[in-house]
C-alpha cells in the first residue's frame, strides 16, 4: 500500500472509531432519528459549497441516481439509525467490536458478488476466527436480553460491508463530493420528520450538542471524503480493513471518557476478531512459476485517478 493509502487508512481508523463514544454521549440527549438527522445535515451543509463548485456535479445525480440511492440507503439510511438505536442498550465498546466483523463480511459478499480469488486455508481461517470472536462478544448479551440491538449492530455491519461494493461496481468514476453530497441530503430529508418532532422540548446539554457537531463534521464530512478516497487507493475490500482499529479506538474512547468495563472477554473477543480479519483478508500468493514461463501485467496496480475538484 502507498503512503498515501497508509495515511487514508490510519484517519479512517480514528474518524470512525471515536463515534461510536460520541454516539453513545449524543444518544442520551437526542432521539436516534434526531442524532442521524443533525449528523447528516451538518455533514451536506459543510461539503454542499464544494460538491457545487466541482463542474459535473448535476450530471453526476443524474446520471448515476440508482446505484446512489442504493449507497445512501445500505451506508447512511438504514445502518446509522439501527447502530444509534442499539447503543441506547448496548456500550459504546461493545458495538465497535462487533462492527469489527465488516471485513470479513466484506469478503463473503465479494464472494457473492461474482469475486474469483480463490480465498484458501489461510483465509477460511480467519473467517472462522473472526466469527468466533463475534460470538464469544455477542453470546452474554443476547443471553442478557439484548438480542435486538446486536441484531441491529450486524444489520450496521452488512450495510457498511454492502455499499463500498456499489461504489467500486457502480460509482467508481464518481467524483467523491459529487457521491456523498447527495447521499447525505437525501438521508438528512428522510430523518427530518422523525428528527425534529422527536427533539427535545429542553436544550441538550453543551456534552450532547458537542457530540452531534463532532459526528456531523468529523465524523460525517471529512471522514466520507478519507473513505471514498480510501476505496479508490486500495479497493472495496482491503479499504474496510481500518475497522480492524476501529474497535480498539472505540474501547479505548469508552473506558477513558465513559469508565466502560475492559473484560477478558473483551480482550480476547478482539484478539479473535483482529487475527480474523487480518488473515480473511490478506492477498493471496500467486501460484509460484514454472522456469521458462514468463508473466504478463496482470496484478500490476493501476494508478489512482483523483476525484475532479481534489487534489493530492
Amino acid at each position: 500500500m502507498t503512503a498515501r493509502g497508509w495515511f487514508l487508512f490510519a484517519l479512517m481508523g480514528v474518524l470512525w472509531g471515536i463515534p461510536y463514544l460520541m454516539i453513545k454521549v449524543a444518544v442520551d440527549g437526542v432521539s436516534p432519528s434526531g442524532v442521524v438527522f443533525v449528523r447528516c445535515l451538518l455533514g451536506a451543509a459543510l461539503l454542499l459549497p464544494f460538491a457545487l463548485r466541482t463542474p459535473g456535479f448535476r450530471t453526476a445525480v443524474r446520471t448515476h441516481w440508482k446505484p446512489m440511492l442504493a449507497f445512501a440507503g445500505i451506508e447512511i439510511i438504514g445502518p446509522w439509525w439501527t447502530l444509534t438505536d442499539a447503543e441506547r442498550e448496548l456500550s459504546s465498546s461493545m458495538a465497535g467490536l462487533l462492527i469489527a466483523a465488516v471485513p470479513i463480511l466484506g469478503v463473503v459478499l465479494a464472494r457473492l458478488f461474482g469475486d474469483t480469488e480463490e480465498l484458501g486455508a489461510r483465509r477460511w481461517t480467519g473467517l472462522l476466527l473472526g466469527l468466533g470472536g463475534v460470538a464469544l462478544l455477542a453470546a452474554p448479551e443476547l443471553s442478557g436480553g439484548s438480542t435486538w440491538a446486536i441484531t441491529e449492530v450486524f444489520l450496521t455491519a452488512l450495510g457498511y460491508a454492502t455499499a463500498p461494493l456499489i461504489v467500486t461496481r457502480r460509482l467508481k468514476e464518481v467524483p467523491t463530493l459529487h457521491l456523498i453530497v447527495p447521499c447525505l441530503l437525501l438521508a438528512a430529508v428522510v430523518y427530518a420528520p422523525a428528527g425534529i418532532a422527536g427533539w427535545p422540548a429542553r436544550t441538550p446539554s453543551a456534552t450532547v450538542l458537542m457530540s452531534l457537531a463532532g459526528l456531523g463534521v468529523f465524523c460525517t464530512a471529512l471522514a466520507f471524503v478519507v473513505f471514498l478516497e480510501l476505496i479508490r487507493e486500495v479497493g472495496a475490500t482491503r479499504a474496510v480493513v481500518f475497522t480492524y482499529v476501529n474497535p480498539a479506538v472505540a474501547v479505548a474512547a469508552g473506558v477513558a471518557f465513559l469508565s466502560e468495563p475492559l473484560t477478558a472477554a473483551i480482550v480476547g473477543s478482539f484478539g479473535l476478531i483482529l487475527v480474523g480479519s487480518v488473515l480473511a483478508t490478506s492477498a493471496t500468493r500467486p501460484a509460484r512459476r514454472r522456469p521458462g514461463t514468463s508473466t504478463g501485467p496482470i496484478g500490476r496496480p493501476r494508478a489512482l485517478r483523483l476525484p475532479r475538484g481534489l487534489s493530492r
